[in-house]
């Protein structure tokens, strides 16, 4: 039953002689039941008329890119680490490098300390319950070294410009009320110490040859978890933290990195704007981060619209089993995250953990039936590359960093975002959301391609050089 539009598709192609590819204009396609994973399909010279029209203009120019990619959290780190070491770099060099069939991922996150997918609940500054350490003597990036950071140091080094985020799921316990990186608040009187123990795990991989682009002060400010590091953070008190300790505390160690703020959902715009609004705050805070699980992405124009000088990155979804299946899953990584965001201001998008295993591990708390980029079973050394994988390289393959979000048209059934690369070159990704095939013709200044999309596939074509 599946199958059937894909007939009809090929049908539609067979119709007259065929005719010759148009020159320079390629395209690569994913279906809705899988069977084709950027797939290199054949285009047809456009003509005007005759299907949904996709007008382009490279002079309309909107956000300029940083990247595509995904966590390097501790379960994937621990995952990627135990693979053979050829394996191990082969998978890296698919996933970071520039090769023909690579990933080409450019954007990275990791997390200050644990997260819900993460063996032990730790911080680089754990200290016995009633213990307190202010000038943080105990202070070490120790947890990190046998698996995070020879994983994103490997990631460097096959792709220099990769750019590294990181953001914290708790400070340590012993600045919290509780005591515990397991819910509370932060203390009053921890303020100055949390953003300089900003400074030391900052400095602290900036050693280790990893510099960090951006930081968020507080992974999901509005959600305090009950069974993994994390705590609740309202919005005038994230400002008074940038304005007053973080921000200053960065300027002084001469650190080059910027705070981005919010990373949480789309359903509370009001939080970023409130922090906005702080004029402190925000000279140092460049742009806002989102996660996809509540609200609808038109919120990160929303924010922008009211602070047009502040970028907007994505930075947090998980696929998982509440998206099963390639039509639910694939569909929505493509519409609200790789398209949605972009369309709405988002200069980087990030999945959630880059490798998890075949049971949604390692984890100790939250999630139980997350979904990585790719699946490794540590038991065997396989690797799945899963739909998300597919959904990040319709645009992470083909559009690099600097490339400028362009103008493109939409229709009621047919959703796209378009780039321009810095060679020239002009990506577009479709998505066919109704249920019938549809003919797509497309055009860049006089240049033209057409393609029959079957019903919830994606095709990514790309213009080389156009004018």
């Amino acid at each position: 039953m599946i199958r059937r539009p894909l007939l009809a598709v090929t049908a539609l192609l067979a119709i007259g002689a065929a005719p010759a590819p148009p020159a320079g204009i390629r395209a690569w396609q994913t279906n809705a039941d899988g069977s084709q994973r950027l797939t290199q399909v054949a285009l047809s010279p456009g003509s005007a008329g005759q299907g949904a029209t996709i007008v382009i203009d490279p002079a309309r120019r909107y956000q300029t890119m940083v990247g595509f990619g995904a966590s390097i959290t501790d379960a994937s780190a621990i995952l990627i680490q135990q693979l053979p070491a050829l394996k191990r770099q082969a998978l890296l060099r698919e996933l970071f490098g520039s090769g023909p069939g690579d990933l080409r991922l450019g954007f990275t996150r990791l997390t200050i300390g644990a997260s819900d997918f993460s063996p032990t609940h730790y911080s680089f500054d754990d200290m016995p319950i009633g213990k307190r350490d202010p000038e943080l003597k105990q202070f070490s990036i120790a947890p990190n070294r046998a698996t995070v950071l020879p994983t994103v140091k490997a990631a460097l080094a096959i792709n220099p410009k990769l750019v590294v985020m990181a953001s914290p799921w708790s400070p340590p316990g012993w600045m919290k009320t509780g005591d515990s990186m397991i819910g509370g608040t932060l203390r009053d009187d921890a303020y100055d110490v949390y953003a300089r123990y900003f400074v030391r795990y900052l400095k602290a991989y900036a050693a280790q040859g990893v510099a960090m682009r951006y930081v968020t002060v507080q992974n999901e400010p509005d959600f305090s978890p009950a069974d993994y590091p994390g705590m609740k953070w309202p919005a005038r008190d994230r400002a008074r933290f940038v304005g007053r300790h973080l921000g200053p505390a960065l300027e002084q160690a001469k650190l080059p990195t910027r705070v981005l703020e919010w990373d949480h959902n789309w359903d509370q715009p009001e939080q970023p704007e409130t922090v906005l609004s702080d004029p402190a705050a925000s000279r140092y805070i460049p742009g806002v981060a989102w996660h996809c699980y509540g609200g609808k992405v038109s919120a990160q124009s929303r924010v922008r619209a009211a602070y047009p000088t502040k970028d907007a990155f994505f930075t947090e979804c998980s696929g998982g089993g509440w998206r099963p299946g390639w039509k639910i899953g694939f569909s929505d990584a493509i519409q609200n995250l790789m398209i949605g965001s972009t369309r709405n201001w988002a200069r980087g998008v990030l999945l959630w953990n880059l490798a998890l295993d075949p049971k949604g591990g390692p984890n100790k708390g939250g999630c139980t039936d997350c979904r990585g980029v790719v699946t490794i079973d540590p038991a065997t050394g396989g690797i799945a590359r899963e739909l998300e994988y597919y959904a990040l390289g319709h645009l992470s393959r083909f559009v690099t960093r600097g490339a400028a979000r362009i103008d493109s048209s939409e229709t009621p059934d047919i959703a796209s975002v378009a780039f321009r690369n810095p060679d020239g070159g002009v990506v577009l990704l479709a998505y066919n959301r109704g249920d019938a095939p549809r003919r797509i013709d497309t055009q860049v200044g006089t240049r033209r391609a057409s393609h029959v999309l079957p019903p919830a596939a994606a095709v990514t074509i790309v213009w080389d050089r156009a004018r």
